[in-house]
């Protein structure tokens, strides 16, 4: 026999963390209360006030609202966060609008970033208008670029964007 209590809220005090398992596909929009990590795959649009991981075998495509996210694989589509953290062999391809964003060595961005309040949407006609016409090259000479010069050598191993 069970003793059941009747005036015992459903809610926890705890934060709750969603997670997709790898081998799951899901489809849709969806609201998140709480972490969410990801190493299935996501198609849709994800809302959450807290923050998001990608796994490394995690995929997600669509629109993305949260906290801070962090991804070790692979997202694609729209991205707004407070920031965004590309970890070693994390790959995004997406616009980004977010306050600091940070890649490590081997990770891989793709796309636009934005910071919030920026003017950020451009009609092809404004921009046609705006962009001055390229100047024709005078010489082969100018595309070659001399690698001897060490130039790549000096480039730091990780870069944190974040807005001032």
């Amino acid at each position: 026999m069970g003793i059941i209590k009747r005036n015992v809220s459903a809610k926890s005090n705890r934060s709750s963390v969603t997670i997709i398992a790898q081998g799951n596909r899901f489809h849709g929009e969806t609201s998140i209360s709480g972490k969410m990590h990801v190493d299935g795959e996501f198609e849709g649009s994800i809302d959450s006030s807290d923050d998001i991981s990608i796994g490394k075998t995690g995929r997600i495509c669509g629109r993305i609202r949260a906290h801070a996210v962090n991804v070790s694989g692979e997202l694609e589509g729209e991205l707004i966060c407070d920031s965004l953290h590309i970890e070693r062999g994390g790959r995004v391809c997406a616009n980004v609008y977010c306050s600091t964003l940070s890649i490590d060595p081997d990770g891989t961005f793709v796309g636009e970033r934005h910071l919030p309040g920026q003017q950020h949407r451009l009609t092809w006609d404004v921009e046609a208008r705006t962009m001055p016409e390229p100047e024709p090259l005078s010489d082969a000479q100018d595309l070659v670029i001399d690698l001897e010069t060490g130039l790549i050598d000096s480039l730091p191993d990780r870069i944190t964007l974040s807005r001032k």
